[in-house]
């Protein structure tokens, strides 16, 4: 009899080419599925909450797949967790209806992003977070810069070329911005995310942050569209999805961070 299973799980995305099956590389997705085949005796298609790109990292990424295997589903976790490189770790295993959908069920993703601010390199912190040493930055220009994000846009300044996406509109639902000694941390949570926005989106902040570029300069930039004034884009090992929402959560275990 064929069940629906939910996956919990975290990885580090520098081992991998991204979420997403690449024919010029290992992904995180190709990894899982292989594993799950070894064990179910058959082909599965694991769908994950999130594309995340490449080198970019997940502490509570969510996936689900269907399976004819009499495993049971609490036990998933388990046994794949010992299949997988150290770099993925399924942190629990759920049964969940079959119109319960990864992806669509989602209500909410939220990500977070590390700049590291002080002058001298650290080995410890080089895997998950920008340094970002050039410039002081002011982390309270950069939270009012994102505070007029709340709510519904068109955030096509904020999305790389590729996607395949019918639109730009989302919901910006939480975002904040802080200090903690040389860390600064930004986070958004919203409805879904364009292709390569988090990154994009930083890449303005820090131009931001450091009065290169002003707080109505930033807002013309995404409340006009205007992509073309877009040009850089953080690097992604400062950034971590960190959660992802439904109406009645599946899960029961509590997921932390590197960041905690």
């Amino acid at each position: 009899m064929a069940q629906r299973v939910a996956l919990l799980l975290q990885y580090l995305g520098s081992d991998f080419c991204g979420w997403q099956r690449q024919l010029n590389g290992i992904s995180v997705q190709q990894t899982i599925e292989e594993a799950i085949a070894l064990h179910a005796g058959h082909a599965v298609t694991i769908y994950g909450a999130g594309r995340t790109d490449t080198g970019v990292h997940a502490s509570a990424q969510v996936a689900h797949f269907n399976t004819t295997s009499p495993i049971p589903s609490d036990r998933w976790a388990k046994i794949l967790t010992a299949s997988l490189p150290k770099s993925i770790a399924i942190l629990q295993s759920v049964a969940v209806a079959d119109t319960w959908h990864a992806q669509f069920s989602a209500i909410w993703r939220r990500y977070r992003y590390v700049i590291y601010t002080g002058q001298q390199p650290n080995v410890f912190w080089r895997q998950f977070c920008w340094h970002y040493y050039y410039a002081p930055l002011d982390e309270d220009l950069m939270r009012q810069a994102l505070l007029p994000m709340l709510g519904e846009h068109d955030l096509s300044a904020l999305q790389r070329a590729g996607s395949k996406r019918r639109h730009a509109r989302l919901t910006m639902q939480e975002v904040a911005c802080w200090r903690e000694g040389d860390l600064v941390m930004v986070e958004v949570q919203a409805s879904g995310f364009l292709y390569g926005m988090i990154r994009l989106l930083m890449g303005l902040l820090v131009q931001v942050g450091r009065s290169q570029m002003s707080l109505q300069e930033f807002a013309d930039i995404w409340q006009n569209q205007r992509r073309s004034l877009v040009k850089y884009a953080a690097p992604p090992q400062g950034l971590c999805l960190i959660g992802v929402g439904y109406p009645q959560n599946p899960f029961t275990v509590k997921t932390r961070s590197f960041w905690g």
